[in-house]
């Protein structure tokens, strides 16, 4: 079928325009202006075969064009006796009186015409580029702008995720009610309103969202929660409706709402009285529709978030948003089925150990371990093989965890000996206490934005609980670097700032949060930092203390590090001659794998 011609308007202006700027050339070509003298003389010579007098010019037609082919002289000067003088020359005139209609009318439309057409240039691109066509994308802009897909759009089923076996667990009951609903309720039971998918950052929630479409194999409507909200009030709630209405036309279907948190913040947080935000008018209507919501007629609302608790209590009350099904951060056997996953993507060598590697990536995502075989790929590329290799995936894991290498940063001589000499400090104490993560390779080569050298530690099992013990040697291994330097040098550097606000941090929770100070009591002096917000933030609503347990609290903070300061010291100075030597080598080699590394401390002291 031929496309219907759509006439423009503004192709019309155009071509007026054109036309009229045609005609315009043509007369220029033809006419030429002169002085009223020269007129004179060119009647007095009899040059001129007819006057046409104006209200403002003399228009006098040649009887032979000029050397310059004009036809036409027109003069600008029109004198009050002019027909007096115009009878002696014994030449035709006539009087016109000019009509100015057209050019006055032009004059009004043609300026409206162009700043019309402008306008509707301008909207009619930006309304393409925001999914509504022409004109009626200025109806339509409360219309929902979900995009919808069916089974074979979405392209992923649960065989594509991996890694949360209990989320996905939860989810076949949904599938299984969308594929038939009556028959899933023939004992009095319904599908739950609202699933909210909970977890960090990329562990997969919006993929496990489209999986369950795959699966049901029934149309899926994909809206992002700051999409509802817009600068035209009411415009918000008008998309939650219309969205709600789609759905119950294909129905059975998913409705799924990403990043909720956009949308369905709580209600005053930002200190506004009264429902008139904008946003709190969006959040209302999915309020209304979730109270309308029939479960029954095969239609089921997902949503993710990885800020559950800024939600306004009222979305997730029972009745709405019912259930919620955590998406956390996979564990070992997780991350191996996700890398099983993504390798299949990439050209692996046939030596390469998932569970090695998976060993590796403790606390990575399904997001992070993605971009993990992607970045191992490209290292393998850069290096001319023919396979992806386990070396490609520690370049690749350094890469991610350290950042990237930055040998264009030249370091002094002396900088480069104090570097090694740290670094060895955190290795070489790692090495020398127990329940401490294996240290994998330490280099002095600057990477990321302020690293001058790292001590890579990656943990080889997943850990939920620590004592404090544990907790007290790992602010040894962060102490260990500026431990060295004093010991070697006797003086400190600014190369250890990082390691000591972490040290701090760890010393205030171990305090403040764990109660493992026994003076203090098993008292929590400070609130749960919010358990899926990754980025650091205040922590409210902490327990009030009064001066005097805030300086108790200060005092065992700073004992808990300078005692363990104290013990890392020694470590170290039992062992300085193997410090010594190994600060040496690391200057010489710049990197340290683990093999060398064994080698180097065959002889260390415990």
């Amino acid at each position: 079928m031929e496309p219907k011609t759509r006439w423009n308007l503004a192709y019309w202006a155009v071509a007026m325009l054109a036309i009229m700027a045609l005609q315009t050339l043509w007369q220029a070509r033809q006419i030429e202006l002169v002085s009223y003298s020269e007129f004179e003389k060119a009647l007095a010579a009899g040059r001129v075969a007819e006057v046409t007098v104006g209200e403002r010019t003399l228009t006098g037609r040649l009887k032979e064009p000029e050397a310059n082919g004009k036809t036409v002289i027109v003069a600008t000067r029109v004198e009050p006796d002019l027909a007096a003088r115009l009878a002696p020359y014994n030449v035709p005139y006539t009087r016109v009186i000019e009509s100015t209609l057209l050019r006055d009318v032009i004059s009004w439309i043609a300026p409206a015409a162009v700043f019309m057409g402008l306008w509707y240039f301008v909207f009619r691109r930006f309304a393409e580029k925001q999914g509504m066509g022409g004109l009626g994308g200025f109806m339509s802009i409360g219309k929902s702008r979900a995009k919808v897909f069916v089974e074979q759009d979405t392209g992923v089923t649960f065989a594509d995720v991996a890694g949360v076996d209990e989320a996905k667990a939860e989810l076949q009951e949904i599938v299984a009610f969308l594929k038939d609903p009556k028959g899933y309720g023939r004992l009095g039971a319904h599908m739950p309103r609202g699933v909210l998918l909970v977890g960090p950052p990329g562990t997969g929630k919006t993929l496990l969202a489209k999986a369950v479409a795959g699966e049901a194999g029934v149309p899926f409507f994909l809206i992002s929660g700051s999409e509802f909200v817009e600068m035209f009030v009411g415009v918000g709630a008008a998309r939650v409706r219309d969205l709600f209405e789609q759905a119950r036309g294909k129905a059975p279907a998913i409705i799924f709402i990403d990043e909720l948190d956009a949308l369905g913040r709580a209600r005053g947080a930002a200190g506004l009285v009264g429902g008139h935000d904008e946003r709190e008018q969006t959040l209302n209507q999915l309020l209304v529709e979730l109270d309308g919501f029939d479960s029954s007629t095969g239609l089921v609302l997902l949503a993710a978030t990885n800020r559950p608790e800024i939600l306004d209590p009222a979305l997730l009350r029972a009745g709405r948003f019912d259930r919620h099904v955590l998406v956390d951060r996979p564990d070992k056997v997780g991350r191996v089925q996700i890398l099983k996953v993504h390798s299949r993507k990439i050209q692996l060598d046939s030596l390469v150990d998932l569970e090695q590697v998976a060993a590796l990536t403790t606390g990575f995502s399904g997001a992070d371990l993605a971009n993990l075989c992607n970045e191992a790929a490209l290292a393998a590329t850069r290096r001319g093989a023919g396979a992806v290799a386990l070396i490609d995936f520690t370049v690749a894991i350094e890469r991610i965890v350290a950042g990237l290498e930055k040998r264009n940063r030249v370091l002094s001589p002396r900088e480069r000996e104090v570097v090694a000499t740290h670094e060895m400090g955190h290795a070489l104490v790692a090495l020398s206490l127990s329940d401490t993560d294996p240290v994998h390779k330490v280099s002095i080569i600057p990477r990321g934005i302020g690293a001058l050298g790292y001590t890579l530690q990656r943990p080889t099992e997943d850990r939920f609980l620590m004592t404090r013990e544990e907790l007290e040697h790992k602010i040894s291994v962060l102490l260990g670097g500026r431990a060295a330097e004093k010991l070697v040098f006797g003086q400190l550097s600014t190369g250890a700032a990082d390691d000591l606000a972490k040290v701090t941090d760890i010393a205030r929770d171990m305090v403040t949060r764990y109660g493992m100070v026994e003076e203090l009591g098993y008292v929590a002096y400070e609130a749960q930092p919010p358990r899926f917000l990754d980025t650091p933030g205040p922590v409210q609503g902490g327990s009030p203390t009064s001066p005097a347990t805030q300086q108790r609290i200060d005092e065992a903070i700073r004992a808990i590090v300078m005692d363990t300061f104290a013990r890392t010291l020694a470590i170290l100075e039992r062992n300085r001659d193997v410090l010594e030597r190994c600060a040496r080598e690391l200057l010489a080699r710049e990197t340290l794998d683990e093999a060398a590394l064994r080698a180097l401390t065959r002889d260390l002291r415990r």
